[in-house]
């Protein structure tokens, strides 16, 4: 199967020393959601191709070359003159991260009408995240999504500093939703994103309406150092526990975990059970390293016993 993962691509600044009052020192990292996947797929052995919209810049470049040395193959890529969208990551006291990003006219959030190809009922679409609710390009990554032939997986990706308002960004995220629906997807979403964007504090009752409502084949919520849940649109549940790592930082932690679970999910989809803990072993592993450093499929392996 091939796996094609459309969205954003940026560079993640995430803070190191101070060296004094007026100079600080960032580390740039290769991120944004929908690249994160496309990596931790390739790395764990998928034929993986990213669709996303690259800058001319230096940090353009780099992402290009993250992508190609880890095994993304570029065919589908889009090369734009406007600059690459930064993400600012803070972490707290336990590693946690949050986001502010600028956006505004860069090139992963400017998609233009004609630059998708045409996929078929062989390939699985995976999409996501701030690049389909920010930007000009929402119009033509909805328009896209929901006319493709493909599989289609979803992956929510809140972020509240993008969009503050919990109604504007429902709105945004609920024909996404629909198109999903539409073709018997599957959407992913964190505890925290269901609880923020619906102000409530019971998210698998939500995952379970919505599968219902949308038609999905499943809603897949992730807890955290808890694990994951997975809710079919009769209510049925498939719950695995989280595993236990020392943890550096969250980055990446539920893009890895999205590409762990549909690696497996592609090889044998009526096992949802070791399905979700690929991707919480996969996650786990990205939590235990600095940044968006996906694991090996070896690796996962002999972390999963």
């Amino acid at each position: 199967m091939r796996f094609v993962v459309c969205g954003e691509n940026l560079i993640d600044l995430i803070p190191g020393e101070s060296v004094s009052t007026i100079e600080s020192r960032w580390s740039a990292f290769a991120g944004g959601g929908p690249m994160n996947t496309s990596v931790a797929l390739a790395k764990l052995g998928a034929d993986t191709h990213f669709l996303g919209r690259i800058g001319a810049d230096a940090f353009g470049r780099q992402i290009e070359g993250h992508l190609g040395a880890n095994g993304v193959q570029l065919d589908l890529a889009v090369r734009s003159e406007d600059p690459t969208a930064l993400g600012i990551v803070s972490l707290d006291e336990s590693g946690k991260a949050s986001y502010n990003f600028h956006l505004r006219g860069t090139a992963g959030f400017s998609w233009q009408p004609g630059e998708f190809p045409q996929l078929d009922e062989s390939d699985w679409l995976h999409f996501g995240s701030i690049g389909f609710v920010a930007g000009s390009g929402t119009g033509p990554l909805l328009d896209f999504v929901s006319h493709t032939s493909a599989s289609v997986s979803y992956d929510l990706n809140i972020r509240p500093t993008v969009i503050p308002d919990r109604v504007e960004y429902f709105d945004l995220v609920n024909p996404l939703m629909e198109a999903v629906g539409r073709s018997g997807g599957i959407i992913k979403a964190s505890d925290e994103d269901i609880n923020w964007l619906v102000d409530d504090e019971d998210p698998i009752s939500y995952a379970q309406a919505w599968a219902a409502e949308y038609g999905l084949s499943m809603f897949i919520v992730t807890l955290g150092p808890e694990g994951a849940v997975a809710v079919k649109a009769d209510g049925r549940q498939i719950g695995v526990r989280g595993r236990k790592v020392e943890l550096v930082d969250t980055v990446g932690a539920g893009d890895t975990f999205m590409a762990g679970f549909l690696a497996a999910y592609a090889l044998d989809p009526t096992d949802v059970a070791a399905a979700l803990d690929n991707g919480i072993a996969a996650s786990a592993l990205v939590c235990s390293r600095s940044g968006a450093n996906p694991p090996t499929a070896e690796e996962v392996a002999a972390f999963r016993g």
